[in-house]
This record gives structure tokens, C-alpha cells and sequence, in this order.
């Protein structure tokens, strides 16, 4: 092959030392480059209103390729501007034509290409693709998120649902519902009470198993004495499991709740804005006489006061070593306070139930265990000579103890157990119904979290759509400029090929 056909390869990287090694442009050409940058945007601004200068100028850097197309546009619109001589007398045509000048004198435009090339191939591109694969990542991590979110969404409402649930109410107006169940307590505590009725055989086959073991009857009459009284008396006021009569009549106290937080009150006693004249006071006060008998007490002669059907408890205080009686009333049969309470409204009484239930259920597991053959022989030997009624099977004793079990579910269930607690106090409903609260407050912020993320998401996808054809103008505008400095310096190689070799044919 012939030199002069031989293809020049530039690396687009080394383009612009290349053409400074080979003199085509100078080391201080960016000094003459900023000097052409403001002449252009001075004639920027007076530019005739052609589409094609327009589309030309609008979203692209302007270069000498540019300016070499508005000067072959303006010869057109200028074009009745030409004198005699051929010369145009447009300021218009002046401004370009001297720009293209300067550009083209000690190569300045070509340095520029080829640093704008290098900029859009090092930077700019790889800088908009960055950002593009960024909006991708974070569009899919927010599809992620938005089911994350919507499953937490969800399992938080079912699991207010479910408390819901648990506690039988529809959950509008929680402390309001909350508060209603007391009004189902006492059918409640009836239920259990009716259970209980079931355990008598339980009871007693307990007391006989332990006096054949034992051979004394005391362990009768000391254990489940508060059953016993469930299964005889019922659910009866504390009063008449102390003293072992009904009350004449029970004082209950009403549940003191509030819904509302009081309001803030003032410690300060508002005295009124007029000052107060004492010395005047002090004259009214002189001038007040107080006559005889104008106070009338009422007429006390024969009448006397009806204390009521009353008991007298004496009551000593100490003072000073000595010590004094006092006598005090209180009426008899009337059951007040903790004693109105029925036993299982009580924390103290419904503890000895519960305590009469577990001593009862761990002698049948233990009486099952015995049964299942984890027992010694001598045992079994002893055991023999029992009484026909204490032969129980296995059967036998399950179903007791599941009587007993069947006791312990309906007292210790979830709903029971908070209705039981916001009867012994009251506040606790405001607690409880925070925490409900708190799983629709977890729903609500999750929710919103979820939609967060769908306008982030669509937020991304605008942004990717806005900048893909950012992307792709540099691209196209980045390979045109290519080609068009291969053709300029092919011009000063007899126009051998030249090619712009690198990532650049790959963008």
C-alpha cells in the first residue's frame, strides 16, 4: 500500500496532543477559546427567527461546526444586505464570519472538538448513564419497599383485628367499648362459677385420696375452702365470705375513669382586678354589731338525733403516753368498700381460687402420672387396699382434670383477665388502649411509607425518561463531531482516512 493511503488512528484520549505535537493548534489555545466563547454569546442574542437556528442552538454546545451552519443560514436571510462588491453590510453576518475566523486561525476549533469529545466521552455520558442506572436501582427498590411496607401494613391491622378479636369488640371507640365490657363481667364470672359447680366429685375424691394416704381427716377441712364456698354460695361478696352471712346492704364504689384528659388547672386564686381598700374593710368591720339571739339554731328542746341502727367500736389513740377511747359508729350488715366486691372481683380473694384450682389440678397430674405406671411397687401394693371409689382409671381421672383445666381456661382467658384488671383499676383502660392504638399508629405510618415509595417511584421513572434523551442527543451530537474533525484532519493529510479510535465508538 501507498503512505498516502495508509489510515491515520488517533486514540480519542491522546486527539488533542496529538494535534499539539503536530502543530496544528497551540498549547494557549483555551485563552483564544474563551475569548470566541463571549463573542458568540454577545451574537447570540441577535439571531433571526429561523426553525433551524432555533433546533440548532437549543440544548447543545455551540462549535465551530455550528457556527460554520449559521453563517451558510444567514447568507440567506442576509442576503439583501449584500453590496455591489458582494460583501455583506449585516452586522449579523460580521459577528459569525468573524467567529468562524477566529476559530479557524492557529486551529483553535480543532482543539475545542477534541476536547469536547473527550469531556462527553469521560464525563458527561458516563455521568448521565450513571445517573440513569441509579433511577433503575432505586425505581426497583422501591417496588421492594412498597410490598415490604404493604405486608407490614397488613400483618399490623391484623393484629389489631385480632386484639380486637380477642376482646369482642368492633373497635371504633376503643376506651368507650372497652369500658362496656364490665357490663359482661358478671355473666362472665357466672360462667366460671357454673364450672366450678362441675368439680365437686374432683374435690372430693382429692380429700378422700389424701386422708386413706394420710389417715387424718384435718386436711379436709383446711384445703379448698374457697372453692367449697364457690360451689355452695356462688360468686358472694367478700363480706359474706368473711363473716359468713349476706350483707344487709352492699355501698358499691363507682369505677372513677375519664376519657379526657383534664385540663390544665391554676393553682392561683383569682382575687379580681380592683384593688382592695382595707382601709375601708376595717371601717365596715367596726360598724358590724352582733345582737342577741338573731342566730336561730332551731328549736333543741325534746328533739334528738337518729344515729341509725349503729355499733359502737372503740377506737385508742396514743397521745403523749396516755391513752384515749373513742367511740366509733359504724352500721352493722352494710358492706362498703373492698367487701361489696364479689370474690372474684378481687384481686386477694380470686388469687385463693386460683391458688384452690392449681393445688387441685397438680394432684390429678401427679394422680395420671401415677396411673401411667411411673410409680414405684410398694405403692401400687398399698395402694390395692384403697376403697372401690379411689380405683379410678385413667379415663376417669382425665376427664376430671379436664373439668378442672376447662375452670382455669375460662378465668384466665385474655378477655377476662383485662376486663378483671379494668374493674380492680380503672386506668389500665387507657393503657390497653394505647397499645391497641399503636398497631393501627404502626399501619398508618407504614401506609404512608408505602406511599412514599410510589411517588418516589414515579418520581425515578420521570427522571430516566427525562434524561434518556439527554443521553442519547450527546451521543448522537458526541459521534457527529467524530466525523467531522476525522474530515478536518483527513483535509490536511491529502485525504488519507483517519479514525478516532476508543470507547467512543461504544458509547
Amino acid at each position: 500500500m501507498e503512505v498516502d493511503n495508509l489510515p491515520i488512528d488517533i486514540h480519542y484520549n491522546k486527539l488533542l496532543d496529538w494535534l499539539i505535537n503536530r502543530r496544528h493548534c497551540l498549547h494557549q489555545w483555551q485563552a483564544s477559546a474563551i475569548t470566541i466563547r463571549e463573542k458568540i454569546n454577545n451574537a447570540i442574542q441577535d439571531m433571526p427567527a429561523v426553525e433551524e437556528i432555533t433546533k440548532l442552538l437549543q440544548g447543545t454546545y455551540i462549535n465551530y461546526f455550528h457556527c460554520l451552519r449559521i453563517v451558510e443560514i444567514l447568507k440567506d436571510t442576509e442576503a439583501n444586505t449584500k453590496n455591489i462588491f458582494g460583501r455583506y453590510s449585516s452586522q449579523r453576518m460580521k459577528d459569525w464570519n468573524e467567529i468562524v475566523q477566529l476559530y479557524e486561525k492557529d486551529g483553535i476549533y480543532l482543539a475545542e472538538v477534541a476536547q469536547l469529545l473527550t469531556r462527553n466521552v469521560n464525563y458527561e455520558i458516563p455521568s448521565l448513564k450513571k445517573q440513569i442506572a441509579k433511577c433503575k436501582q432505586t425505581h426497583d427498590e422501591t417496588i421492594k419497599k412498597e410490598a415490604e411496607y404493604v405486608t407490614l401494613e397488613n400483618e399490623f391491622k391484623q393484629k389489631y383485628h385480632a386484639a380486637c378479636k380477642q376482646m369482642d369488640i368492633p373497635g371504633v371507640r376503643i376506651k368507650t367499648e372497652l369500658m362496656a365490657l364490665l357490663n359482661d363481667l358478671p355473666s362472665e364470672l357466672d360462667n366460671v362459677v357454673k364450672s366450678t359447680s362441675n368439680l365437686s366429685s374432683a374435690v372430693e375424691y382429692c380429700r378422700s385420696f389424701v386422708q386413706f394416704i394420710s389417715g387424718s381427716s384435718n386436711h379436709q377441712s383446711s384445703s379448698f375452702r374457697m372453692l367449697d364456698h364457690l360451689m355452695t354460695k356462688g360468686n358472694t361478696t367478700i363480706y359474706e365470705w368473711k363473716n359468713g352471712e349476706a350483707p344487709r346492704r352492699v355501698e358499691e364504689t363507682p369505677l372513677d375513669i375519664e376519657f379526657e384528659d383534664e385540663e390544665e388547672k391554676s393553682d392561683q386564686i383569682d382575687w379580681g382586678t380592683e384593688d382592695l381598700d382595707l382601709g375601708n374593710l376595717e371601717s365596715a368591720l367596726d360598724n358590724i354589731t352582733f345582737e342577741e339571739g338573731a342566730i336561730d339554731f332551731g328549736d333543741g328542746d325534746g328533739g334528738e338525733i337518729d344515729w341509725g341502727d349503729v355499733e359502737s367500736v372503740d377506737i385508742q389513740v396514743e397521745d403523749g403516753g396516755d391513752t384515749i377511747d373513742i367511740a366509733v359508729e359504724e352500721e352493722p350488715g352494710v358492706a362498703k368498700g373492698n367487701d361489696a366486691l364479689s370474690i372474684l372481683d378481687d384481686t386477694e380473694t380470686r388469687n385463693l381460687f386460683l391458688d384452690d384450682l392449681y393445688e387441685l389440678q397438680a394432684f390429678f397430674h401427679q394422680r395420671l402420672d401415677d396411673l401411667n405406671g411411673h410409680t414405684d411397687t410398694i405403692c401400687d401394693i398399698m395402694f390395692q387396699s384403697a376403697p372401690s371409689e379411689l380405683q379410678l382409671d385413667v379415663s376417669a381421672v382425665e376427664k376430671m382434670l379436664a373439668r378442672i383445666d376447662d375452670v382455669l381456661q375460662l378465668i384466665n382467658a385474655t378477655k377476662m383477665q383485662h376486663m378483671l384488671t379494668i374493674r380492680s383499676f380503672p386506668r389500665y383502660v387507657h393503657r390497653l388502649a394505647e397499645n391497641m392504638k399503636q398497631h393501627m399508629s404502626q399501619a398508618e405510618k407504614y401506609h404512608q411509607m408505602q406511599k412514599l415509595m410510589v411517588e418516589k417511584r414515579d418520581e425515578m421513572r420521570e427522571e430516566e425518561k427525562r434524561m434518556e434523551p439527554k443521553v442519547k442527543l450527546i451521543r448522537n451530537k458526541t459521534l457527529e463531531l467524530k466525523k467531522q474533525i476525522e474530515s478536518e484532519i483527513s483535509k490536511k493529510y491529502k485525504n488519507r482516512p483517519v479514525n478516532i479510535m476508543g470507547e467512543i465508538n461504544v458509547i
